[in-house]
């Protein structure tokens, strides 16, 4: 029912009752006491007779407000309306928002807004070595698990990011835009030319990750040499970065027993690898059946035109469109060890 309204230019006779008898009406419908169904009786005394134009018999017009006091009637609304308000809301809300995300992919070349992971998983999946990546004495001696794959039934893939060579400012601003999540894998030897790019990284929520002080191929060195290069590169990542970090990723995927003992006694909890590896203008895979997996990490590196037919932003693109089409979000891989 709409409130009845006003007109001035009606003659107080006439107008006087129909608006005293709207606003009784809306009175008792507000106020609960018209809840029987039964029509209110025009009459102030329920004789069916109509009320003086005044409430003081005097003709004057009634006072708008139940209270005489010229105030419109407040209409209060049922127990539902606030809850009802505040879902139109969180509607209006998501509505906007993922608007905005649309015109951000747009900007950034996609087609499709990349999908959202869920929630970090409450309780993290036990990590183990993959089958036919352990070394001697993997479990014995509590060595750093090598593996390809988390263990979930979360439709989410992990985006790793190697090396540090290539410090394109538009790939942090998309990522950031695109709201991102993926892990850097860091060489000193690619990095120290430019630390200040990394913290960047670092300060818009990226994690930084250990890949050692030169980028050798390990199991040619002995394990001094390899804890000086693991170990090492903690120092560095502490002194420049803040934190010593758990997750350690050998170069080239090479290992033996030496490099994971090596990497336990720096503090290493993880040696993750990669089941994908995407560029500008194509994808590898290490399974045969050429498919994303609940849980793949896919590698990519920090290298621009002077190494690949493309640039970061071009992986990027190829990356998203990959994922998104075959409905994986991206999550953070630190989320799950």
């Amino acid at each position: 029912m709409r409130p009845v309204r006003q007109n001035d230019k009606t003659g107080a006779n006439g107008a006087g009752v129909r608006r005293g008898v709207g606003v009784l009406a809306l009175v008792l419908l507000a106020s609960g006491c018209a809840g029987t169904g039964a029509a209110p009786a025009p009459g102030a005394d329920g004789t069916g007779a109509a009320p003086a134009p005044g409430a003081d018999g005097t003709g004057a017009a009634p006072a708008p407000g139940a209270d005489g006091t010229g105030a419109a009637p407040v209409l209060r609304a049922g127990p539902q309306a606030a809850p009802a308000r505040a879902l139109a809301a969180y509607a209006s809300r998501l509505r906007l928002a993922q608007a905005r995300r649309a015109a951000v992919a747009r900007r950034w070349g996609l087609a499709e807004v990349p999908l959202t992971p869920p929630a970090p998983p409450a309780r993290k999946p036990v990590v183990q070595a993959r089958e036919g990546f352990e070394v001697d004495g993997q479990k014995e001696l509590g060595l750093p698990p090598v593996f390809t794959t988390v263990p979930t039934e979360d439709k989410v893939v992990f985006l790793t990011v190697d090396d540090g060579a290539e410090k394109d400012p538009a790939f942090l601003r998309m990522m950031s835009d695109l709201k991102i999540p993926y892990t850097a894998f860091l060489s000193d030897f690619l990095v120290e030319d430019d630390y200040g790019y990394f913290r960047r990284m670092r300060d818009r929520g990226v994690t930084l990750d250990n890949h050692t002080l030169h980028h050798p191929y390990l199991p040619a060195l002995s394990y001094a040499r390899q804890k000086r290069e693991i170990c090492g590169m903690q120092d560095v990542m502490e002194k420049q970065f803040g934190r010593r970090p758990a997750v350690f990723r050998p170069p080239y995927g090479n290992y033996d027993q030496d490099t994971l003992r090596a990497a336990k006694s720096c503090g290493i909890r993880y040696a993750p690898l990669w089941n994908e590896e995407v560029f500008p203008d194509h994808w590898e895979y290490r399974e045969e059946d050429r498919e994303l997996h609940p849980g793949d990490i896919v590698l990519t590196h920090f290298q621009g035109r002077g190494q690949w037919k493309g640039t970061m932003p071009d992986v990027v693109r190829r990356f998203l469109r990959t994922v998104t089409a075959e409905g994986y979000a991206v999550a953070r891989l630190e989320d799950y060890l």
